[in-house]
């Protein structure tokens, strides 16, 4: 199956992550104010933005991996159980590693070739 779509989707959510981060790291290495009660303020808005920093982080890892899975060919296969991921599934999560068996901790489905466990 042809992923340019979700190629894209993936290259450009790419991009404004690392821009996001970007501007995240340029704000929380701004120059504090010299008053307690501003620094303070401050300092809760820098842990707002540690806070979406990482979570940026870890969804812009989740998306290089589901572009190197496109470049492996292994891309839209459960990398638990190598069952497909469903279109609908792909279509609004397009980094998910995992089809909705796997990912909901369910009993994985049998890979391809193999027999379902009972």
């Amino acid at each position: 199956m042809a992923w340019e779509k979700q190629k894209a989707v993936l290259e450009r959510r790419r991009r404004d992550l690392e821009a996001r981060l970007v501007g995240i790291e340029m704000s929380l290495d701004a120059a504090r104010p010299a008053d307690w009660a501003e620094s303070a303020v401050e300092r809760e808005g820098d842990e707002v933005l540690e806070g979406l920093g990482a979570q940026g982080l870890r969804e812009l890892g989740q998306i290089r991996a589901a572009l190197h899975r496109m470049e492996l060919g292994t891309y839209g296969d459960c990398v638990a159980c190598g069952a497909p991921i469903a279109e609908k599934r792909i279509a609004l999560v397009p980094e998910a590693p995992l089809c909705a068996s796997c990912a909901g901790g369910r009993q994985p489905q049998a890979g391809p070739g193999e027999p379902r466990a009972t």
